[in-house]
């Protein structure tokens, strides 16, 4: 209830909708990803969990052009990984007024928190971070998520640790690492860095993996400095099977 009336608020105060469009800015890494749909992100380790977080809130970032994001953040993702640190958040270029973060403690409840997210017409992008297998991870959720994107206008982010990835409606697939920063002048800390496996697409098409980094200023990722094209080969990131991290298919 306390979601709904906050979301409620973000629609009075948004006065019209704005259509939810990804602008290719100067140098970005990677053409934009279909808005209105649902793309899952996997951490390639346990380890990347807070890698495939950032990422997440990057892509939103990227993709809300302006309007609020909604985090929905499972309660194990946080112990897990950490919970969300303002200077952080700062340094990726979020301001409070740009997000409002829901913590649950189950995967339903952030399943439900997503879906209610997605039909408000104020918000221009929804991230939800969770940790582990989990049964409600089912198809049909994720059917009424992508139908909830649909309607909503908005786009999920499903960023997940400790997971293998399984089979979804969503429209990309991605396997996420960190990846080490160049420093900065001075010796100060590199922009966050990642590397980005798409894994798969909806109805097929091209897959491959990219270096980049996060520019605070334009809000978007950036070919990683040592690299002239941003695109490498699947085979110099790392061998194939490191990014399934077990047996199981998924569709």
């Amino acid at each position: 209830m306390a979601l709904k009336t906050r979301l409620e608020a973000l629609d009075r105060s948004s006065g019209r909708r704005v259509e939810a469009t990804a602008h290719q800015k100067g140098g970005d890494a990677f053409a934009p990803l279909a808005t209105g749909r649902v793309h899952d992100f996997y951490a390639a380790a346990a380890a990347d969990a807070v890698a495939v977080n950032a990422f997440g809130l990057g892509m939103a970032l990227r993709t809300a052009a302006g309007r609020p994001i909604v985090w929905g953040l499972h309660e194990m993702m946080g112990q897990e990984a950490g919970q969300p640190h303002g200077p952080g958040l700062h340094e990726m270029g979020l301001s409070p007024r740009d997000l409002l973060l829901v913590r649950t403690r189950d995967v339903q409840t952030l399943l439900a928190v997503g879906e209610e997210a997605l039909r408000s017409s104020a918000v221009g992008a929804v991230l939800l971070s969770a940790w582990g297998e989990a049964k409600a991870f089912s198809l049909t959720a994720s059917r009424r998520l992508a139908l909830a994107a649909e309607t909503g206008g908005a786009t999920l982010f499903l960023a997940r640790a400790g997971a293998l990835p399984c089979p979804s409606a969503a429209e990309t697939r991605w396997s996420v690492a960190s990846w080490a920063s160049e420093p900065l002048e001075g010796g100060a800390p590199g922009r966050p860095s990642f590397s980005a496996t798409l894994l798969r697409r909806r109805g097929g098409g091209a897959t491959g993996a990219w270096i980049m980094e996060w520019d605070r200023e334009q809000r978007t990722f950036r070919p990683h400095a040592p690299l002239s094209g941003g695109l490498v080969p699947l085979a110099a990131q790392r061998p194939a099977a490191a990014s399934g991290a077990g047996g199981r298919r998924a569709a």
